[in-house]
């Protein structure tokens, strides 16, 4: 018979080691805290595409406001189709030549309830990535505002999704060669921003000035839709920054810290810029500033201190308020100024990663002029093969569909035109 003693050591042991193992072995498999944080990171995420609607709603003028808010909301429906046939798979399946993944998870395939990625459900993963993709195709629609045809919008957004979209994604988050190559983006500086303010430029290009640009009557026609879509799209952004640590650990809260406090300095930037210039800060330099320094803060929110993420907004509201000049004085017509402020703010963000990253990586900072030089290289391509894609693609719309509206449905506003409503029934 086996000795009381020796038994009760096994007792013990299996107590003190074997079942913490497993319980951690559990742990590793699914988190619930994890799965918590990114189920309302999502929504979050989600609720960004209102706050778009009413940013951009706000400044266009009154006769397009319900096409713009369109605009912001039909990618919802279009982009989700689009990432549960292929969009998933072309972003996150087997890598092939490290430029797109296959279709090995299209449809979802392979994947069910139990499937899980990293420490949360990968079905729950795929709905926080696709709420990337979808914001990405709708801040797109900034370049286009008050001109651009409905239908050929719809395919637009589906179609630059799959050969813009989906392969830069891959390229940084899903295998690809930027990532390998040690690009570091956090939540989105490259992959969504640059990319969708560079397409947002050539479709601009394409589509050719609105009618009366630059005249007076280009104005804002709602300064408080404005101001309330920055808000909101401040609050979402702590689901798309935060949430990109996919998980409710210590990376998710610096990310946390570091929006905010980078969106104040860009706010603060440039009405700082206004104020210098004409002597007055602005709601819609407010408002703007706020975007500027989301943007920016966005490809670095998990790899710096609190301390940078002020020079990071605080520059981004000076250098996308010079960029949004300078598109007067080149005189092209980015109706919303998605370049100046996604293009421009994502450059800069991605640029300053590389800078001043100190945690999860190492920048000029500590010598590591590598990661600078990568950076710009990330930069570069992103800017370049969105611009180019893009600008081929609205080319061949407009020269087989038609992009661009008449020029009698222009003047009589796409609300009416394209919708058949109006935003205000009032006499």
């Amino acid at each position: 018979m086996v000795p009381f003693t020796i038994r009760l050591g096994v007792f013990l042991f299996l107590f003190f080691v074997a079942v913490p193992s497993a319980m951690a072995d559990e742990t590793a498999r699914i988190s619930g805290a994890d799965t918590a944080w990114i189920l309302v990171s999502s929504a979050l995420v989600m609720l960004m595409l209102p706050g778009l609607a009413l940013f951009y709603g706000g400044m266009v003028r009154r006769k397009n406001v319900l096409s713009t808010l369109m605009h912001s909301f039909v990618p919802l429906g279009v982009i989700t189709i689009q990432w549960c046939l292929i969009g998933y798979s072309l972003c996150f399946g087997e890598d092939i030549g490290k430029f797109i993944g296959g279709l090995d998870k299209a449809f979802f395939s392979g994947i069910d309830e139990n499937t899980l990625n990293g420490t949360i459900p990968d079905f729950l993963f795929s709905m926080f990535q696709l709420m990337f993709a979808i914001i990405t195709a709708a801040l797109i629609s900034g370049g286009l505002a008050e001109r651009v045809d409905f239908k050929a919008y719809v395919i637009f957004i589906f179609v630059w999704t799959t050969v813009v979209y989906d392969p830069i994604c891959h390229w940084v988050w899903g295998g690809g060669w930027l990532g390998e190559l040690g690009a570091l983006d956090f939540a989105g500086g490259t992959v969504v921003h640059i990319s969708s303010g560079t397409a947002g430029l050539a479709a601009a290009l394409v589509l050719r000035k609105r009618k009366g640009f630059p005249g007076p009557m280009m104005i804002p026609h709602n300064l408080p839709f404005v101001l309330l879509g920055a808000g909101l799209l401040w609050f979402g952004w702590f689901g798309f920054n935060a949430g990109s640590a996919l998980a409710a650990n210590e990376s998710a809260a610096l990310a946390f810290a570091n929006t905010q406090v980078a969106t104040a300095a860009g706010m603060i930037g440039w009405m700082l810029m206004e104020y210098i210039k004409i002597g007055k800060p602005s709601a819609l330099g407010a408002a703007s500033g706020i975007v500027a320094g989301l943007v920016a803060v966005t490809p670095a929110a998990g790899f710096v201190t609190p301390l940078w993420s002020i020079v990071i907004g605080l520059l981004a509201g000076v250098f996308c308020y010079f960029a949004v000049i300078m598109k007067m004085r080149l005189g092209y017509d980015d109706s919303l100024d998605v370049f100046g402020i996604h293009g421009v703010g994502g450059a800069w963000g991605a640029l300053a990663t590389g800078l001043f990253v100190t945690i999860g990586g190492t920048g000029l900072l500590a010598g590591n002029i590598q990661q600078v030089v990568i950076q710009i290289v990330g930069i570069a391509a992103a800017g370049a093969y969105s611009f180019v894609v893009t600008y081929g693609l609205a080319t061949l719309l407009e020269k087989t569909i038609g992009f661009r509206v008449d020029e009698e449905s222009e003047e009589m506003g796409l609300d009416n035109t394209q919708h058949g409503e109006t935003g205000y029934n009032m006499v």
